[in-house]
């Protein structure tokens, strides 16, 4: 389609500039053959908080004279993230190699040489020890340099958390196809993770920008003009990360024998729950009480104060919300898990007090399921500053692709974009 050639326009007029513009034919040439079509791919792996993901992208080239479009995705994923890891690095690069053979499958042999193979990791890594995390980048670098795929410089990362809302923003701009809209009508994204949540938008107003700590602006270069986007991750702040701080266990030692609780959990609920690598023992409270009321007033500890409240959010913008936000409004029978849906944030609060009210009845889904759309509510309202009428579109994919960072970080890598 038309909008799929313009951004693919500025992706590869750089890097694929010698196959896009050929030669002219001379005296010695033969005339490009009729019949030309070329298809080539490239390899993303998201190494989250809570698992890990490979994008593989197919793209075709019909035309020598003409620019690549995007073909189709392939994406699979496996549980837990490579932060689980952290001691044992040679289990984590197991994972990856169960991915890559994934990748072997859906790409022709021929292809493989020529196609690029890269990792990104988010917050699951960078909430480890430096070391821990270092040691786990190298042994997936290892694993790389030993399959038949092109490596390239930097191919195993950690993304810095700008870039991860940035990039996310142009994934779900491009998809909906508002990157070359005249009126630079663009959307929000909100992306809640496992260990960290990112909000991206393009301010329409000046005064966003004026009141936005200087390091929640940031820059990108398409198109040959600038977008300034108001963008931030808040590491810590994702949707598990959060538990750990409502329960008051995030950074706790005695893990062996202290027990954590909240009014977030049902009463009887009692068990030994694994993030990153470390268990605790976590229950609700018997003899006390339970419920949204009191649950909402301990996961405010965790949001007021520290999520920035942008001056323009309080607008009619349309937010795209993935990740966390979707999954858990399918859990929740807020919107149908097969096509999404549109909800306001109103409906987010509603369904949070209905959950937190009848626990027993929800625990079956996830006994957190109630602290999850607390959460999820709160940080929208006292968070960010939504409106209770602020829609959101939840949605796990557009045209058959994954709303997730991973496609905008694979255009980045073939042509730099430049955030800063």
């Amino acid at each position: 389609s038309l909008h799929l050639l313009f951004l693919l326009f500025f992706v590869f007029s750089v890097d694929f500039c010698c196959i896009c513009t050929p030669s002219r034919p001379g005296k010695n040439m033969a005339p490009h053959p009729v019949n030309f079509s070329r298809t080539f791919y490239g390899i993303m792996f998201d190494a989250g908080s809570t698992g890990t993901r490979v994008h593989i992208y197919k793209f075709i080239q019909k035309d020598p004279v003409e620019l690549p479009v995007l073909d189709n995705e392939m994406y699979h994923a496996v549980k837990p993230g490579l932060s689980a890891y952290a001691d044992m690095p040679e289990v984590g690069g197991e994972t990856i190699r169960q991915l890559l053979k994934v990748a072997k499958k859906m790409i022709p042999k021929e292809q493989w040489i020529q196609t690029p193979v890269v990792l990104k990791a988010t917050a699951g890594l960078r909430l480890l020890p430096q070391e821990k995390a270092k040691t786990l980048l190298n042994e997936v670098k290892e694993i790389f340099d030993d399959s038949p795929f092109f490596v390239p410089n930097n191919s195993v990362t950690i993304m810095n958390g700008t870039n991860e809302g940035v990039l996310a923003w142009v994934t779900v701009n491009f998809l909906t196809g508002h990157l070359y809209a005249k009126t630079r009508k663009t959307i929000g994204i909100l992306d809640l993770g496992g260990g960290s949540t990112q909000i991206t938008f393009l301010p329409r107003l000046k005064k966003t920008v004026l009141t936005a700590p200087p390091d929640y602006i940031a820059k990108i270069n398409m198109f040959n003009g600038t977008f300034e986007l108001y963008t931030h991750s808040y590491l810590g702040n994702g949707l598990i990360a959060a538990r750990l701080t409502t329960l008051g266990a995030l950074g706790a030692d005695g893990l062996d024998w202290k027990v954590f609780r909240s009014s977030c959990l049902p009463k009887k609920f009692r068990e030994d729950w694994s993030f990153g690598g470390l268990t605790y023992k976590v229950s609700g409270i018997p003899d006390g009480f339970a419920g949204y009321k009191l649950c909402y007033q301990e996961i405010m500890q965790v949001v007021k104060g520290i999520v920035h409240q942008p001056f323009e959010v309080k607008g009619s913008s349309i937010f795209y919300a993935f990740s966390y936000y979707y999954d858990r409004a399918v859990e929740s029978g807020l919107i149908d898990g097969s096509r999404g849906g549109t909800v306001e944030v109103r409906d987010f609060k509603k369904r949070a007090k209905e959950v937190c009210n009848k626990m027993t009845k929800y625990r079956p889904i996830s006994p957190f399921l109630c602290m999850d759309m607390t959460y999820i509510t709160c940080l929208l309202k006292e968070g960010f500053g939504f409106k209770d009428s602020t829609v959101l579109q939840l949605t796990k994919k557009v045209n058959n692709v994954e709303t997730s960072w991973a496609l905008g970080a694979i255009f980045d890598h073939f042509h730099n974009l430049n955030i800063h």
